[in-house]
């Protein structure tokens, strides 16, 4: 029995049943995800508030590399789904190639670029900072930056078998690699008293673990999209292209986002220790109700590509809007609980008390910002991406991060006294004006006119 959206779509390329098997288990990787960043964040915090900061400034620092070749993973997702909704699986099969392979050639060079200045980059970062949590950072910088081509790895092979609909695979290797890592947290910080370093070994050893696996299993032959001859080094320059049109665009959209929220976190560090481990806290527990728009993001790539590929833009805009209002929904029933136990919530983590009270009240103002603002202002751009409007969205976010988020931070935190409240209320407007700006794009249709493949 045909939908009324059928009716005037013509046959739909995704049951009810299909986006379900998609996004649920994206949703339990993403809820796994940031609990286990919560057990990590908890079992650092054991060895002291200066450990919990490093953490926090080395994570903010890899997340700007680690989005160069993340990019390139959205790029080969959009152009390998593409391929997919055309059904062209051989050149899905070697977009998929070109990417592991620009993955790895560019971590690699990241890693040897940044190893040997890794403490002058933080320094220039965040500027002075306290002995202790400066050398903490360093130590367990340099974890992070071994573990990057193990991570490029597993990003990319999770992004392929994403545009397959095939979600369960990340999910259960994901489970995998989390498991791996808290029990290494167990045993080298607790058992082996290795403080930073520990929580850097166990990091690195659960990506090495997650990215063999995840080789392994792109290269069965029984997938839709599969990487043959995985060892053999082959470039293809046509597809590397076509990868490049997206992740170029979307590298340095989320470089220069990273760059702009790395600056106002050094403003963070000029308001003391209390201060820094506050907003650490407050981002490792808001980005709890971030769960399902991030399962939603992953899923509209596949869901959005492919009907681009299969030249249907019109069920573009509906599985968009449909989409959307499910990451709204989702989102505010994730936020309710924890603006109601924000403060039993934070001291799980054992702060002082006035990083308790910094953090409790950031988290409440925060849950409100993410059921209001928070979907039109990541989701709908990702919509954009798929489609392979990904100029207007670099454009958009780099201005709003600048104006808005760095320039407002500012003047609230210092000007207007605010301290680290304000460099999250300036963070709030930056959603308000990406929102306006990427809605009326989606509702304009301009992105329809966009070619990839």
């Amino acid at each position: 029995m045909k939908t009324p959206a059928s009716h005037s779509l013509g046959e739909l390329l995704f049951s009810r049943q299909y986006l379900f098997r998609l996004i649920v288990p994206l949703i339990a990787e993403q809820f796994l995800s940031v609990t286990i960043g919560m057990a990590d964040t908890m079992m650092v915090a054991s060895v002291g508030e200066a450990a919990v900061s490093a953490v926090s400034i080395v994570d903010g620092i890899s997340f700007l590399i680690i989005q160069l070749f993340a990019a390139f993973a959205t790029g080969g997702a959009v152009v390998a789904s593409q391929y997919l909704g055309r059904r062209d699986h051989a050149s899905a099969n070697d977009a998929a190639k070109q990417l592991l392979i620009l993955s790895l050639v560019v971590s690699t060079l990241m890693l040897a670029l940044c190893m040997p200045v890794r403490e002058k980059i933080i320094s220039l970062i965040f500027g002075s900072l306290e002995a202790d949590v400066l050398r903490n950072s360093t130590i367990y910088f340099r974890y992070i930056l071994f573990s990057l081509p193990f991570l490029a790895s597993y990003n990319s092979c999770a992004a392929l078998f994403r545009s397959m609909g095939n979600s369960k695979v990340s999910l259960m290797v994901s489970v995998l690699m989390n498991v791996a890592n808290i029990g290494g947290n167990a045993y080298f910080i607790y058992s082996m008293q290795m403080g930073v370093s520990g929580a850097g070994l166990a990091t690195m050893l659960s990506r090495v673990l997650a990215a063999l696996i995840m080789l392994v299993l792109i290269s069965n032959r029984q997938n839709l999209i599969f990487i043959h001859k995985i060892w053999k080094f082959e470039w293809h320059w046509d597809k590397v292209k076509k990868i490049l049109q997206i992740g170029v665009p979307t590298g340095i959209e989320g470089s220069v986002f990273h760059i702009g929220r790395l600056m106002v976190q050094g403003f963070i560090a000029s308001f003391g220790t209390a201060a820094l481990a506050a907003n650490a806290i407050a981002g490792s527990v808001t980005s709890m109700a971030n769960i399902p728009g991030g399962a939603i993001n992953m899923a509209s790539i596949t869901i959005i590509g492919q009907s681009i590929g299969a030249k249907k833009p019109d069920q573009a805009v509906y599985y968009g809007k449909k989409l959307l209002l499910f990451a709204y929904l989702s989102m505010a029933l994730m936020a309710l609980p924890i603006y109601l136990f924000a403060e039993p919530i934070v001291r799980i983590f054992q702060l002082s008390g006035e990083a308790t009270v910094l953090a409790t009240n950031i988290i409440r103002t925060a849950m409100i910002a993410t059921a209001l603002l928070w979907p039109m202002a990541f989701t709908v751009p990702n919509f954009l991406r798929a489609a392979g409007d990904v100029k207007y969205t670099m454009v958009v976010s780099m201005f709003t991060m600048w104006v808005f988020r760095v320039g407002l931070s500012y003047i609230f935190s210092f000007y207007l006294g605010m301290g680290v409240y304000g460099v999250w209320f300036g963070m709030y407007i930056d959603w308000v004006f990406r929102g306006i700006f990427f809605v009326t794009r989606f509702s304009r249709h301009k992105w329809k006119t966009k070619k990839v493949i």
